[in-house]
C-alpha cells in the first residue's frame, strides 16, 4: 500500500453494492442531487414497491464525494423499539457509546465536527423517534445532511420531500421503437433476461410487455415479480394473468389504499397464487425473520422441506446471498409485510415467533457456554450478522407478559456479547426493559443482575452499578459472589481507589477458582487484579498475575479475557522501564482486539502504544496514535474509562510530544492520526505499513479552506462551474462565490493561473 495512501484513506461509509442494474431515474436523480445542495434534510416518499431504497442509495453514492467523513446507510426496517434507532444510528457509524448519557448526547458529539450524509432508510413505522433524532442531530452538526426514504413525510423544519413517482409506463400509441426505450419496458426487459437467460423484447412480444407494465401502473416491484415469471411462462400469457388479477377480487386478501397501491398488492396476490400450498406456508412463517436468515433457522422456524425453500427463491420471494454454507436468505419489506398478514389470518403468528424466538434463544444458550474458548472470532462474526434476528427475538419477549422471563434469558445470556462486541448501551437497554416487568425471581435474574451491573460500572454509572449488586446479594451463588465482588473491585480501580479495589478483587480471585467462574469470571478479575497493583507500584507481583493469566488462556484457547491481559501487561512494561516490550504486549491486545470490534479495548491498545513511543523518543508517532486513539475514545465517550491512573498516562505522553514538537506540528500530527479509518489506523498502529508521508513534504494548499482546495482541483480538471456544483452537491451560487474567494486569496485574476497553481502543489 502506497504511503500517501495509508495517510490520506478516510472512513468513506458502508452503502451496499448494487447486485442488479439500475433502470432510468435519471430526472429524479437530479433533482434529488438538486435538493441535497440546499437542503440538509430530504426524504423520498412513495407507494411501497416504487424503489425508494434504491433510489436513495444510488444517490448517495453519486454524491459520496462530497462528503469526506462517509455516506451512512441505516435500515430502519425491522428495528420495532423507539429508544434503539440512535443505537442503530451509532453501530452504522461504528460509535460504540459506553457511557450512561442519552445516545442523542454521544451521537450528537460525534457528528458536530464532521461533514456526513446519513441516509435512514424505511422510517414510516417510527417517525416520531425519527423526527426527534433528525432534528436534534442537524442542530448539533452543521456539516450533516440527512437523507430519509419513508412512506410519510418527517414533518422536521426545513425538510424537503421528494416524491417518488413510479416508472413512466408506454403509451399505447407510441411506436414501438420508442417503447423499447420507456423505463418501465426497460426494467422488465432486464430483469426477464436475467431470470429466463434468452429472452429478448422483440416486436412479437412488445405490446404484450407494454400490457403489463400498464397494467402494473410502473411500479418497479411489481414489474419485478412479473419478469420472474418468464422461466416458465411466455410473457404474452404473463400479461393474461395480470388482467384476471384486477377482474378476480376474491383472490385479493384485502384492497386497501386503492390505486397503485392496489396494483401492487394484486402484483403480489398474482406471485402468491402462483406458489404452492407449502410454498405459501413457508413464506407466511419466513416473514419473522428479520433482515437475513440462514438453512438452519429456516429448518427450526419454517419446516424441514427445503424444496419449497429453493422454489421461493425461483420465483424471487426469497432474494439467496451468497452461496454454500454462509449463505443466506432474505425478504423485501412489502413482500415480508404480505407474509405476515397471511400469518395473522391463518392465526399462526404467535406460534411461529415462539419457534423463531426459541431458535434464537438456544443459539444464545451455546454462544454464552461457548464464549469462553477459541471461537470467539466466529461466534462474534456469527451474532452480528443475526443482531437483527435477535433484536426482533427480544422485542417479541418484550412486549408480551407471558415471554417476559424468556425475554430476560435471552439479553442475559447474550451478555459477552453486549459487552465484548461493542454492545454495551443495547445490552443495558434490554436487560432494564425486562426488570422493569417484574421477571421471576431465579438464577437468571440474579445472573442478569449482575451482568447489567457490569456494564453500568464500565459506563462509568457507578451508581447504578452499587444498586444492582445490592438486588443481587441476597440470591447470590458463589458464582454471583464472584461477580460481585469483581464489579465492586473495578468500580474502586476506575475511581482511583486501587487499595481497596484489590481487598476485594483478590476475593473475586479466590471465589471463582473455588467453585466460582473459572473462565470469563476468572479472567476478568484478573486483570482488574492486575492493574490494580500497578496503580499500588507493585509490578512484581502485577507480573506474576499476568502470567498466570497467560497461562490458563492459553489452556483455554482463549483470545478476549487474553487481550485484557495483554494490554495491562504493557502498562506494567512501561512501568518497568520496557517500552519495547511493551509495544509487543500492546500489539498483541490490538491483533486480538480488531477482530471482535471491541472500540474501548483497542483505544486503551493505542494509549498504551503512545505512551510507549514517547518514551522511545518517537514523539511523531506518539502524535498519531494519540490521534487515533482519540478518534476511538469519541466513539467510545468514556476516555481512559473515566479512570484518573490510565488518564495520567496518556496526558503525560501527550505532553512529551507536545513540548518537542511544538503545538502547531503536535496538532497537525494528532489530526493526521485521527483521519484514519480504522484498519488504517490499527495497520499503522502494528507497524504493518509503510510510515505516511512527513507533512512538511505534503503539499502547501493554504490559504485556501478545504472546500476551496477541492474547488480549486476540479477547476485544474477543466470543469465548468456547473460542473463543479453538480460534483460537489452545492448550488452553481456557492461554486461561483468558492470561485471569488480563491482568485482574491491567491491574488489571481483568471483559472488558469488556478489550475497552474495547483499543478505547483501537486509536483511539490
Amino acid at each position: 500500500m502506497d504511503a500517501r495512501t495509508v495517510q490520506s484513506r478516510r472512513l468513506r461509509g458502508n452503502l451496499p453494492a448494487e447486485l442488479s442494474s439500475f433502470v432510468d431515474r435519471n430526472r429524479e436523480r437530479a433533482e434529488l442531487k438538486r435538493l441535497l445542495s440546499t437542503s440538509r434534510l430530504v426524504t423520498i416518499t412513495g407507494i411501497g414497491g416504487v424503489g425508494k431504497t434504491r433510489t436513495a442509495v444510488r444517490v448517495a453514492a453519486e454524491v459520496q464525494r462530497a462528503f469526506p467523513d462517509g455516506v451512512w446507510l441505516v435500515d430502519l426496517s425491522m428495528i420495532a423499539d423507539p429508544e434503539m434507532i440512535a443505537e442503530a444510528v451509532g453501530q452504522a457509524l461504528g460509535v460504540q457509546d459506553r457511557t450512561a448519557r442519552p445516545q442523542f448526547d454521544g451521537l450528537a458529539g460525534y457528528l458536530a465536527s464532521r461533514r456526513i450524509l446519513l441516509l435512514l432508510d424505511t422510517c414510516e413505522h417510527l417517525v416520531g423517534a425519527c423526527s426527534s433524532l433528525v432534528e436534534t442531530l442537524l442542530r448539533a452538526a452543521p456539516g450533516l445532511q440527512v437523507l430519509t426514504t419513508s412512506r410519510q413525510p418527517l414533518g422536521v423544519d426545513g425538510e424537503h420531500v421528494f416524491l417518488l413517482p413510479p416508472l413512466p409506463v408506454p403509451d399505447p400509441a407510441s411506436s414501438p421503437a420508442d417503447r423499447e426505450l420507456d423505463a418501465a419496458v426497460m426494467l422488465f426487459a432486464e430483469r426477464a433476461a436475467a431470470a429466463a437467460p434468452g429472452f429478448t423484447l422483440n416486436p412479437d412480444n412488445q405490446d404484450a410487455v407494454v400490457r403489463l407494465c400498464r397494467r402494473l401502473d410502473g411500479i418497479p416491484l411489481g414489474i419485478e415479480l412479473a419478469a420472474v415469471r418468464t422461466r416458465v411462462l411466455p410473457v404474452e400469457r404473463i400479461a393474461e394473468l395480470a388482467e384476471g388479477w384486477y377482474t378476480d377480487e376474491s383472490r385479493l386478501l384485502s384492497r386497501a389504499g386503492g390505486g397503485r397501491h392496489e396494483s401492487l398488492r394484486t402484483a403480489i396476490d398474482g406471485s402468491y397464487d402462483l406458489c404452492s400450498p407449502g410454498e405459501r406456508q413457508v413464506w407466511a412463517r419466513a416473514s419473522v425473520f428479520a433482515d437475513g436468515f440462514d438453512l438452519d433457522a429456516v429448518r427450526r422456524v419454517c419446516g424441514e422441506n427445503l424444496e419449497l425453500v429453493a422454489g421461493l427463491v425461483d420465483k424471487s420471494i426469497l432474494v439467496l446471498d451468497g452461496q454454500g454454507p454462509g449463505a443466506r436468505y432474505r425478504m423485501l419489506d412489502t413482500i415480508r409485510e404480505y407474509g405476515v398478514e397471511i400469518l395473522r389470518t391463518a392465526g399462526e403468528e404467535r406460534e411461529t415467533r415462539r419457534r423463531h424466538r426459541d431458535h434464537y434463544l438456544a443459539l444464545a444458550h451455546r454462544f454464552d457456554a461457548e464464549w469462553c474458548g477459541p471461537g470467539q472470532a466466529e461466534w462474534y462474526e456469527r451474532l452480528s450478522r443475526e443482531l437483527p434476528n435477535l433484536r426482533t427475538a427480544l422485542d417479541f419477549c418484550l412486549s408480551d407478559p407471558y415471554e417476559n422471563d424468556a425475554g430476560l434469558d435471552l439479553a442475559t445470556s447474550l451478555m459477552y456479547f453486549w459487552f465484548a462486541c461493542g454492545h454495551p448501551r443495547e445490552g443495558r437497554h434490554y436487560l432494564e426493559r425486562a426488570f422493569a416487568r417484574e421477571p421471576s425471581p431465579g438464577p437468571v435474574l440474579t445472573k442478569a443482575l449482575w451482568a447489567c451491573a457490569w456494564i453500568c460500572a464500565l459506563q462509568g454509572d457507578m451508581d447504578m452499578a452499587a444498586e444492582y449488586v445490592e438486588r443481587c446479594r441476597p440470591d447470590a451463588d458463589i458464582v454471583a459472589q464472584g461477580w460481585i465482588t469483581y464489579v465492586t473491585g473495578i468500580s474502586l480501580a476506575l475511581r482511583g481507589d486501587p487499595g481497596s479495589a484489590l481487598t476485594v478483587l483478590d476475593e473475586s480471585v479466590h471465589l471463582h477458582t473455588h467453585g466460582g467462574d473459572p473462565g470469563i469470571g476468572l479472567f476478568v478479575a484478573l486483570s482488574a487484579s492486575a492493574i490494580a497493583l500497578v496503580f499500588q507500584g507493585e509490578f512484581d507481583r502485577a507480573v506474576a498475575v499476568t502470567e498466570s493469566h497467560f497461562e490458563k488462556c492459553e489452556r483455554l484457547g482463549e483470545l478476549w479475557a487474553r487481550s485484557y491481559a495483554e494490554y495491562v501487561r504493557s502498562v506494567i512494561e512501561m512501568t518497568r522501564d520496557s517500552p519495547i516490550a511493551a509495544v509487543e504486549h500492546a500489539r498483541a491486545a490490538l491483533r486480538i482486539k480488531r477482530r471482535l470490534s471491541d472500540h474501548g479495548g483497542n483505544a486503551m491498545a493505542m494509549d498504551s502504544l503512545a505512551w510507549a513511543a514517547s518514551a522511545l523518543g518517537d514523539p511523531e508517532r506518539t502524535a498519531r496514535l494519540l490521534g487515533i486513539a482519540h478518534r476511538l475514545w469519541e466513539s467510545v465517550g468514556l476516555p481512559q474509562m473515566g479512570s484518573p491512573d490510565l488518564s495520567a498516562t496518556r496526558v503525560w505522553s501527550e505532553k512529551q510530544a507536545r513540548d518537542t514538537l511544538g503545538d502547531d506540528r503536535f496538532d497537525a500530527l494528532v489530526a493526521e492520526g485521527a483521519a484514519f479509518d480504522f484498519e488504517a489506523g490499527v495497520a499503522y498502529a502494528l507497524g504493518e505499513g509503510p510510515e505516511p508521508v512527513r507533512a512538511e513534504t505534503a503539499p502547501d494548499w493554504a490559504p485556501l479552506t478545504r472546500r476551496e482546495r477541492e474547488v480549486a482541483e476540479l477547476v485544474a480538471a477543466g470543469m465548468t462551474n456547473q460542473q463543479i456544483a453538480d460534483r460537489l452537491v452545492i448550488s452553481r451560487r456557492t461554486a461561483n462565490t468558492h470561485l471569488e474567494h480563491i482568485l482574491t486569496k491567491l491574488d489571481f485574476n483568471a483559472r488558469t493561473q488556478i489550475a497552474a497553481w495547483v499543478a505547483a502543489r501537486r509536483g511539490s
